[in-house]
């Protein structure tokens, strides 16, 4: 599941319980267009969005915004040839404000 994105996820999830577009677009108060873009990767989804979805699915809000924000920075960082390096840099940061 984790190497899935967030849109990816959704459909995979809205497909396991039978559910068509409409009916998870009017859960999280969008219109299936956009639900759409979002489960093809297309259009990103709001926090407040991800919190629905773990509840709609029953999945643990901490894994759902890990693999958000995780999507949201692989946005950020795709074109940069040293994408690694910057993880990496990022990585020893988050270390040394945690100490």
């Amino acid at each position: 599941m984790y190497t899935k994105n967030v849109g990816e996820i959704l459909r995979q999830l809205r497909e396991e319980k039978g559910l068509l577009l409409r009916q998870v677009a009017a859960e999280l108060e969008i219109d299936t267009a956009l639900l759409s873009k979002i489960e093809r990767g297309e259009r990103n989804l709001k926090r407040e969005q991800v919190l629905r979805i773990s509840k709609l699915f029953n999945i643990p809000e901490s894994d759902m915004i890990m693999i958000w924000l995780s999507d949201k920075i692989i946005d950020l960082i795709k074109e940069e040839s040293n994408a690694l390096e910057i993880l990496k840099t990022t990585m020893r940061k988050i270390k040394a404000n945690n100490e």
